[in-house]
């Protein structure tokens, strides 16, 4: 097997956040539930990712009692690494476990798409993996810049599939990336 699917960050800690919005939720929910359903269903590998803050969110502490899968998604995984930064690849054994695996290829998706799951996806490509970066199976939240404009999610997501796309990544969509499962590089 050379592919598994990353779900970064999909946790309860999100909801006690004081920038969390439930808008895109639903749609969100039901696009990661369904890449990891076929990726479960082809048997690749499902490595759950949970952000634990050390000395930052209360939202995020080991002992907040939210360090559990967000409520709607699927909890089931095959792997599951705790991280302490932004990538997933930094300071956990995820790498190790990967190339224990013979893991190659990774589709990534979660929760900040701008965030976590795009410094994973870069970190990922720069130690030399294959990255399908799945925006829809992404969520995030609106943000304002320094300048007082308020990015959308949608402007979000836009931006992060510039800056990945033919760089670091294989922008797909959920669709594209069932289709072509089983991956094998």
């Amino acid at each position: 097997m050379s592919a598994a699917l990353l779900v970064i960050d999909v946790q309860e800690s999100f909801r006690h956040t004081t920038y969390w919005q439930a808008d895109d939720l639903d749609a969100y929910l039901h696009q990661q539930n369904k890449l990891i359903a076929g990726c479960r269903e082809a048997g690749l590998p499902i490595i759950r990712v949970f952000h634990v803050d050390i000395d930052g969110n209360p939202a995020f502490a080991q002992d907040s009692g939210h360090i559990t899968p967000l409520a709607g998604s699927d909890p089931q995984a095959d792997h599951t690494v705790v991280k302490h930064v932004h990538s997933a690849m930094v300071g956990t054994d995820l790498d190790a476990w990967l190339k224990a695996q013979g893991i190659h290829h990774l589709i990534i998706s979660g929760i900040r798409t701008e965030q976590c799951c795009e410094t994973t996806t870069r970190n990922a490509s720069d130690m030399g993996y294959t990255v399908d970066y799945v925006t829809e199976a992404t969520m995030t939240f609106p943000m304002r810049h320094a300048n007082g404009h308020l990015y959308s999610p949608a402007e979000i997501k836009e931006r992060t599939e510039l800056v990945l796309a033919g760089r670091f990544a294989t922008v797909r969509s959920v669709a594209a990336v069932l289709d072509q499962l089983p991956l094998t590089a």
